[in-house]
């Protein structure tokens, strides 16, 4: 009788942490992926473009990290557009990195990049403010990353307009 209580003890412990790290895992994928972020480019102050970039799936071979859309930067704001979409996952965030044509995460790992903020939406069109000392043109590329697993979801390179 006490094998069998031992064994239900270490089989509810097992089975209970199996289920909590899959509920995180899984909380993303079931109850964050329906939300569509709609934002509107920004307002007011020059409405200039002065990069544009879409983002690619890096690594076809990894079904989960993926991403498409376009993004514009407009004077201090990167904007994703409406096309945007990137596999669900949790704590996503919004780089820009010195480098281009990054193709995997060790890219990104070894690069200098400016943390934009977390993710909002994993579809639809959203803003992120670029902080004031920095200096856009140091940086080739917008990169979505998932902090949780440092693992690369997408990248876009940017493409600068004309001076």
């Amino acid at each position: 009788m006490k094998k069998v209580i031992i064994a239900f003890l270490i089989g509810g412990i097992l089975g209970g942490g199996a289920g909590f790290g899959a509920g995180i895992f899984l909380f993303p994928f079931l109850f964050q992926s329906d939300i569509v972020a709609i934002e509107a480019p920004p307002e007011g102050g020059t409405m200039e473009v002065v990069a544009t970039g879409r983002f690619i799936h890096a690594d076809p071979s990894d079904s989960l990290h993926y991403g498409k859309g376009k993004l514009t930067v407009y004077g201090d704001t990167i904007h994703l557009g409406a096309d945007f979409e990137v596999g669900p996952g949790p704590k996503y965030r919004v780089y820009l990195v010195d480098i281009a044509d990054i193709k995997e995460s060790d890219d990104v790992k070894n690069a200098n990049f400016v943390d934009i903020g977390p993710l909002r939406a994993f579809k639809g069109s959203q803003n992120y403010k670029i902080p004031a000392n920095v200096s856009l043109g140091d940086y080739k590329s917008v990169v979505i990353w998932c902090e949780a697993f440092g693992v690369l979801v997408s990248p876009a390179n940017l493409e600068f307009t004309g001076s």
